[in-house]
């Protein structure tokens, strides 16, 4: 255990209470204050981060102890800025526990020494993986959005004006929220898609090569895709893209753990502990 990781996680912690306390009583100093928790506690991060890639020479991300803790690294850095763009106070209360749980997961597993086939020194390969890091935090804040649509919406269909109804944006703004989150998302897992593929192309002289991780993630990639056409195209929206923005992320979820820890593949060096 790294116990320099316990004041990331304190102030992560930290920050969940005070979203919670703002959940509760709904005063703004709660939400003021859980948001510069996270901040701080990002900026700390961001450091140690920082600190491990100029130790290791590359992308810390050679185990799933740095996985996790890149992974919520990269998810406190894309909530503080999407928070800031688009006000969505309550969007807090879920993130800022999977932003404390993912640091806590990377406290309590094992830093692995493991072998690995790719080159993380590589810039190619560190925009590959961090553009696909960024797509995947914000689809997990569409996930979350997705769930906070279906509650207002079950509150408002019940006739329930009862503890989250109150607290709840309305559902037009949960739905373009939600909409900009897999957009951005939707954008970046692409452009990290196909810069996997090139440097599958360069590295091992085969852009696709049937592997399980390629395959869910174009399984991934199909239903972003989907939930966006039937938007765009269909005029589609609501509920429907809540649900699909949710089943998304658990598929999504699978591809980067569930894949590894199932099925081989040149991926599974990344979540070895």
């Amino acid at each position: 255990m790294n116990l320099t990781l316990l004041p990331v996680i304190g102030l992560y912690l930290a920050g969940s209470a005070g979203y919670a306390g703002f959940l509760f009583l709904q005063r703004e100093v709660y939400n003021r204050s859980a948001y510069l928790l996270l901040l701080t506690g990002f900026l700390l991060h961001t450091l140690l981060m920082g600190v491990d890639y100029v130790r290791a020479g590359a992308l810390p991300v050679q185990n799933l102890h740095e996985t996790l803790w890149f992974a919520g690294w990269i998810l406190a850095g894309v909530f503080l800025v999407l928070w800031w763009r688009l006000q969505l106070k309550i969007l807090g209360v879920f993130a800022a526990p999977l932003i404390t749980l993912l640091a806590a997961a990377a406290f309590f597993v094992p830093d692995t020494a493991v072998s690995l086939e790719s080159d993380l020194a590589s810039l190619w390969l560190v925009f590959h993986v961090v553009i696909i890091f960024i797509g995947e935090a914000c689809l997990a804040l569409a996930c979350c959005t997705g769930i906070l649509y279906l509650i207002q919406e079950r509150n408002i269909k019940g006739k329930k004006h009862r503890f989250f109804f109150r607290r709840l944006p309305s559902l037009e703004l949960l739905d373009s929220s939600g909409y900009t989150f897999v957009a951005i998302g939707f954008t970046a897992l692409t452009i990290g898609l196909i810069t996997g593929f090139i440097y599958a192309e360069v590295e091992w002289g085969r852009f696709w090569s049937g592997n399980p991780k390629e395959i869910w993630s174009a399984i991934t990639w199909l239903i972003y895709a989907a939930l966006l056409h039937e938007r765009i195209v269909s005029g589609r929206r609501g509920r429907r893209a809540a649900i699909l923005a949710i089943i998304g992320f658990a598929v999504m979820l699978f591809t980067f753990l569930g894949v590894n820890f199932l099925l081989e593949g040149h991926h599974n060096e990344f979540t070895t502990w």
